[in-house]
């Protein structure tokens, strides 16, 4: 069986052209914070399963499958955690494994110590 290769890209970009290396060394330093597009919503944040008591900490995002967790406590990847809050007025759990953390990125976020969580629903 033969397999045909592709056809080239019309579009060659010379990655050392001086305009394209000035342009990439603006953004060098970047880092995206996306905080600002949803309203933290309260929430106590139960690590382990068998945790008897939470501590208070922030839901930043919920999207499909994952949950973005903001708290002023270390919790360690591939924890087991349970985060509850309210939603539409009524109680809501969800359950999931920490696949990331690090510390918040803004100014506030090192003043009172903030750190963030990535949760993988389970």
């Amino acid at each position: 069986m033969k397999h045909a290769k592709p056809p080239p890209s019309r579009h060659v970009v010379n990655w050392d052209h001086p305009d394209l290396e000035s342009l990439l060394d603006k953004t060098a330093g970047w880092g995206l914070d996306h905080r600002g597009a949803f309203e933290p919503v309260p929430c106590e944040l139960h690590v382990g399963w068998g945790a008897v008591v939470g501590r208070p900490a922030s839901l930043l995002y919920e999207g499909e499958g994952v949950l973005v967790i903001a708290a002023n406590f270390v919790i360690s990847p591939a924890e087991n955690v349970r985060i509850d809050y309210l939603q539409a007025g009524r109680m809501r759990s969800r359950w999931g494994i920490v696949v990331e953390g690090r510390a918040g990125l803004r100014a506030e976020d090192a003043e009172n110590g903030t750190r963030v969580y990535w949760v993988h629903m389970r």
